[in-house]
């Protein structure tokens, strides 16, 4: 993960450019040039890893050839943009990625952005060298991938296997583009099947919400338009099982672009309609208010020509009604987040703070939220080899009591408040959740690995323009020197050795390795042997996984009270110091202990001089947790015992009678 920046470098971020896999496209067609040869791109060969074996192996597809556009065009002249950039100029081939072609059918209509994305100074004739670039966002940053311009074509015919020009054209823009998120993402394979809201982002860096058509308000058509004409980019999908919908001129489990909406005045009545695109090129909608639909006869004509055309390339109308039953889900993208299922999409105003972060404390100090959805956290996470993991995020609402913003949230504080749930949007690579937030403070926990990049935005909606983000929320660090607790599996494995738990002597030097400063004492055997029998419930000598995610986590904890108390960096705790430790821990303990106790705790835990190093400490906390839960359970009130010195002579009794209700390993063993 990044850590935090500060908001004045995310911006310069936002706009910058890094070259994918260190491919400058100036000098790489700058040196072609003068070698008077043309790019061959070795990181994305012109052979079957390129194309990838499970795209092979599913299209049964016959042996290929790759060849440039000049080999393709016959006797005209290929074009890389002919007459500007259209949605017609896109026709899907044999890799299943409607659903990046859909997002790009709707990118075609937004100039600004799409002059980012495909940078039109390339050509076939002037510089012309065989390499070409496209822009892709990431992680909130531009990414510039380079390809060179050999395309896979059948040899019985060489008809194109992906993507390919509009008859007559010879138009190649597509064709490269394609090629190019395929490089982006490792192969034309990893285009085959994909999530809408992925491509949606990775062309614009903008937010994406889902609306599911079967749970919709009545004022989804209104909204629709109202984002429409603010420049959103809105596609959308079927995906279920209907046998007849090829009889209705509609791909089961395919991606379409939304291309406009309209509301017709007729005699019997208002309609509502929705105009879309088809990927393929081809195969439009066959009923109400399609290109041969009878309907089309009772507009008014003026209305009639500004809306109707009659064309086989993929574009159709059809009544917003049909379009809620036969569809199933809406993907709308823009700047904002757009709730579409609010009454007014203008109520109140939207402000951005983006971050590359490693968890954020949000405070709400004065600001007014709307009623309904007023904040969507966004994680937007760079591709990685795994596939399919998520990246998420939680949110938990910080009580006053336990509100400090000059120091770190204890992070053993989150297994003791519940996160709050919102709507989300989720995909390959990115998560989106939207909340319902009352004033007050909140963190951001992304729950991700470390080594994984991301990028995270929070979106907050005010009453007014004038709200100023700033003053009403700030932000910290979560605790980032502590030892991640996610890397807890990798680490428990490694010292295990393939086994499924692991001894005292393997505890210490995981402990001693692992988690401590050069500086700090070393854990002793006798005392891994002693924490490993407070944590070993199953009285065999050693911890399982699952056990040792708790030690971990208590480690964690521990660890925090300590650095805040320790004084100077020393390493070590004095006398006076313990019952501040004591202080830090009554919240999860659960329990009051008397200065008396603490002086016998003192004698027991510190060395000659009264120092108590962090491994003394983790077994006076561990055991003292054990102590309390003990006398909780044995408690009337279930509310704990405090502790006195009378007590404390008489505590052998109390544990051998809570022994005796719940049978297991001893407790209070000694060092």
């Amino acid at each position: 993960m990044f850590l935090n920046e500060k908001r004045s470098r995310y911006y310069s971020t936002m706009d910058s450019t890094v070259s994918f896999k260190n491919q400058d496209f100036t000098s790489l067609r700058n040196h072609c040039l003068r070698s008077g040869r043309l790019f061959e791109d070795d990181t994305f060969p012109a052979n079957d890893s390129t194309i990838g074996q499970r795209l092979l192996s599913e299209r049964n597809i016959p042996s290929l050839e790759w060849r440039r556009p000049k080999e393709l065009s016959g006797t005209e002249s290929p074009h890389f943009i002919l007459d500007g950039i259209s949605k017609f100029d896109i026709h899907q081939g044999e890799a299943g990625d409607c659903w990046f072609l859909a997002a790009l059918g709707s990118l075609t209509n937004k100039l600004e952005l799409l002059a980012k994305i495909v940078p039109t100074n390339q050509n076939f004739t002037q510089g012309y060298a065989g390499i070409f670039h496209f822009k892709f966002w990431q992680c909130g940053q531009w990414v510039d991938v380079v390809v060179d311009d050999r395309l896979p074509v059948k040899s019985i015919n060489r008809s194109y296997l992906f993507v390919y020009p509009r008859g007559g054209t010879n138009e190649f823009w597509p064709c490269l583009l394609e090629k190019a998120y395929a490089k982006f993402h490792g192969s034309y394979s990893q285009l085959h099947y994909g999530i809408m809201a992925d491509s949606l982002v990775e062309l614009t860096g903008w937010m994406v919400t889902k609306i599911n058509l079967k749970e919709v308000s009545p004022n989804l058509f209104h909204n629709l338009k109202v984002a429409e004409q603010s420049g959103s980019l809105i596609t959308c999908g079927i995906a279920h099982a209907s046998n007849n919908l090829d009889n209705l001129g509609l791909v089961n489990n395919h991606a379409y672009t939304v291309t406009g909406s309209a509301e017709i005045i007729l005699d019997t009545g208002r309609e509502e309609l929705i105009r879309l695109w088809n990927p393929w090129g081809y195969k439009e909608w066959l009923g109400s208010w399609s290109d041969k639909s009878l309907e089309w006869e009772k507009v008014q004509r003026s209305e009639r020509i500004r809306l109707y055309r009659k064309k086989e390339d993929g574009e159709f109308w059809m009544s917003f009604k049909d379009f809620q039953k036969l569809f199933t889900i809406m993907f709308v993208c823009y700047q904002y987040p757009m709730v579409m299922n609010e009454e007014d999409l203008n109520n109140g105003t939207w402000s951005q703070t983006p971050y590359k972060v490693q968890g954020n404390i949000m405070q709400d100090n004065s600001s007014e939220p709307v009623e309904g959805i007023n904040a969507v956290i966004s994680i937007n996470i760079q591709p990685h080899q795994n596939g399919q993991m998520m990246p998420l995020f939680e949110v938990y609402k910080i009580e006053h009591q336990f509100h400090d913003l000059h120091n770190p949230l204890n992070p053993i504080y989150f297994e003791f408040t519940s996160p709050i749930k919102g709507k989300n949007v989720m995909s390959r690579w990115n998560y989106t959740e939207s909340f319902h937030l009352v004033p007050g403070t909140y963190v951001v926990v992304p729950t991700i690995h470390r080594q994984l990049k991301i990028f995270l935005q929070i979106f907050l909606k005010h009453q007014t323009a004038n709200s100023n983000l700033q003053e009403s929320f700030k932000f910290m660090n979560l605790k980032e020197n502590l030892p991640e607790f996610q890397n807890h599996e990798n680490i428990f494995n490694r010292y295990a050795q393939q086994d499924p738990d692991i001894n005292a002597s393997q505890l210490q030097n995981l402990l001693n390795k692992e988690f401590l400063k050069n500086k700090q004492r070393k854990f002793t055997f006798d005392e891994c042997r002693s924490i490993l029998a407070l944590m070993d419930v199953k009285v065999n000598g050693r911890l399982d996984l699952k056990q040792f995610e708790q030690l971990w986590k208590k480690l964690i904890w521990c660890q925090d009270i300590f650095q805040k108390v320790e004084k100077n960096g020393s390493g070590f705790l004095m006398h006076s110091d313990l019952w501040k430790v004591i202080q830090k821990s009554e919240l999860f303990l659960g329990t009051s202990i008397i200065r008396e106790l603490l002086d016998l705790m003192v004698f027991r835990y510190g060395d000659g001089d009264g120092k108590i190093y962090f491994a003394d400490m983790i077994c006076f906390l561990i055991r003292l947790e054990t102590m309390s839960k003990a006398f909780h359970n044995l408690s009337r009130d279930g509310r704990g015992l405090y502790l006195s010195k009378c007590e404390v002579r008489s505590f052998p009794f109390y544990l051998n009678a809570w022994k005796l209700q719940n049978p297991g390993p001893s407790l209070l063993l000694t060092r």
